[in-house]
């Protein structure tokens, strides 16, 4: 499902800046009072920042993970969310399957979790690329460019499926409609189809929305 994204200024050279949100759900000094943990923290987001920056990207926000992301993220229209996880993730990852169940979106996350367990969960959440003790600002815009081209190949395959479930439903509609009027009618396969073809250029429907009218009155009419 497609919706308008808010436009952005053209990074240099003309090219359009990607909107980035970023979801942190590395926990706070606050929370768990461990300044050396806090600073290694500090540094990941800086060279976050920093290679977002460096490389164009437009940082719409700095979210935190949790009950509001959903609602932020459908407001903000991001074309990108970045997540930097310090280790287990599930709670930020639940967050981010409600927040583009609508509307899919390439999803990258830096984390320091090497679990096979975590990197499995991330994946089947619709993580596009997981990435683990690599957050250097050099080494962000590469991970994006390929995160990008990934997403867009699987949404491609994604579109072209749901293309052809779509296809195949609306044949098996006119299949079904066929053969209540060859059974109402006494008509041939071939006659009922031209019957279903002049109904719906007579009403500038589509095939499968005039079977599935004709079904509809047929389950009426019992």
């Amino acid at each position: 499902m497609k919706s308008d994204r808010p436009s952005t200024s053209p990074a240099p050279g003309g090219a359009r800046r990607l909107r980035i949100v970023i979801v942190n759900s590395v926990p706070h000094l606050e929370e768990d009072h461990d300044e050396v943990a806090h600073a290694q923290a500090e540094q990941r987001a800086e060279a976050l920042r920093t290679g977002l920056l460096d490389a164009g990207y437009n940082i719409v926000a700095a979210l935190a993970a949790d009950l509001t992301l959903p609602d932020r993220i459908a407001a903000l229209q991001p074309d990108m969310i970045i997540i930097e996880a310090e280790s287990d993730a599930r709670d930020v990852l639940e967050h981010i399957v409600i927040a583009t169940r609508d509307e899919r979106r390439p999803i990258v996350m830096f984390t320091e979790d090497d679990n096979t367990t975590s990197m499995e969960a991330a994946m089947a959440a619709g993580v596009t690329a997981y990435i683990v003790a690599g957050l250097h600002a050099e080494r962000v815009k590469p991970v994006l460019d390929v995160a990008m081209v990934r997403f867009r190949q699987e949404q491609k395959l994604l579109d072209e499926l749901s293309d052809t479930r779509s296809k195949l439903a609306e044949r098996k509609l006119v299949e079904r409609a066929k053969g209540v009027l060859m059974a109402r009618k006494g008509l041939s396969e071939e006659q009922a189809y031209q019957k279903l073809r002049s109904m719906a250029m007579n009403r500038n429907l589509k095939l499968s929305d005039v079977a599935q009218r004709l079904l509809d009155a047929e389950d009426l009419l019992g």
